[in-house]
């Protein structure tokens, strides 16, 4: 009994754990943040404000309810996937090793660096490079057929609400758990070669002070319907809610736009950021006849009919082509 209450218990967890979006004290302050941008921005009052926010037609509609769903249908998938997948440690020791047979410079050549030095450029690494490696991946997600067969399982939610971060296809989750890995690690190996042990993090309840700084200014809000818009000037810095919403619009001239996780300099480098826009209504999900945003067995099942089709599609064209250019007896 002990052990059902325990797993129970941990399929809830992200919700109390710091290093995860959905931590209840991040969805404190964005509740906090959203209901001061109604009030003072937008001009309602507080009663209207909490309504907005609280609106029983987003957070209990039929995708929302698909949403918790596929929270805990993912959550129970990890729990047995997990052990199997690269740690940052693997990859960290191997890189280490590697550049220890290396000839460019000598094992911790840098070891006597300043300590709060050091700590500094390791957070803003592991911060870059762990963003710019989410923005590209996030690209590809939308440009390669592959990738998208299975990400358009989270593009397929009509309502979005904090919950639907989660609504990804249990192989996007495999993905993005490799890149996490392969991304910190590689900045790990290559930060203890360099400096030696004077790597650490500048930490705020034990997440990287840039990652807390991101969840603490309202990274929820990124999945629903509050609207909050930024600067332009700084809409190319930084993601606004706004900014992420239109990424999930049906919108022709949103599509591939706004792949960026915290910061928009990656979509402004690389031509894909798209500036919020006043009042416009937007609607969320997929094409009429693509995958469901409510269909449990679809949403799950669809991506590998996709990609047995798109298999075939490739087979044919080599065929085709092998026998145009058979050579001739």
């Amino acid at each position: 009994m002990t052990e059902i209450f325990d797993t129970v218990l941990s399929l809830f967890s992200d919700f109390a754990d710091p290093r995860k979006r959905v931590f209840v004290g991040y969805l404190a302050l964005s509740l906090v943040i959203a209901v001061a941008w109604l009030i003072f921005m937008r001009r309602n009052s507080l009663r209207r404000s909490l309504g907005r926010v609280f609106d029983r037609r987003v957070f209990w509609s039929p995708s929302a309810r698909a949403d918790y769903k596929i929270y805990i249908i993912n959550r129970l998938i990890t729990l047995f996937i997990s052990p199997v997948l690269l740690t940052q440690l693997g990859i960290a020791t191997a890189i280490y090793f590697f550049l220890h047979g290396q000839e460019i410079f000598p094992a911790r050549a840098f070891s006597g660096t300043n300590t709060a030095l050091v700590v500094g450029l390791f957070s803003l690494t592991m911060f870059l490079a762990d963003d710019l490696t989410k923005y590209l991946m996030h690209r590809w997600m939308h440009k390669w057929p592959w990738l998208w067969s299975i990400h358009k399982v989270h593009h397929s939610a009509e309502t979005l609400t904090p919950v639907t971060v989660y609504r990804v296809h249990p192989l996007e989750g495999v993905i993005y758990g490799f890149r996490a890995a392969l991304t910190q690690g590689a900045v790990i190996g290559v930060f203890f070669f360099v400096f030696g042990d004077a790597v650490d993090l500048y930490t705020v309840l034990g997440v990287n002070a840039l990652v807390f700084a991101f969840h603490v200014t309202g990274s929820n809000l990124r999945h629903s319907h509050i609207d909050i818009r930024y600067w332009p000037w700084l809409e190319h810095i930084l993601i606004s809610p706004c900014q992420h919403q239109l990424h999930h619009s049906i919108a022709q001239e949103h599509y591939d736009k706004n792949f960026g996780a915290a910061l928009a300099v990656w979509d402004w480098l690389f031509g894909s950021l798209h500036l919020s826009e006043n009042d416009r209504e937007l609607k969320f999900g997929l094409l009429p006849g693509d995958a469901s945003a409510t269909n449990l067995p679809d949403i799950y099942l669809r991506p590998f009919a996709d990609m047995y089709r798109i298999f075939r599609r490739r087979v044919k064209k080599l065929r085709g082509w092998l026998t145009q250019n058979a050579p001739s007896n």
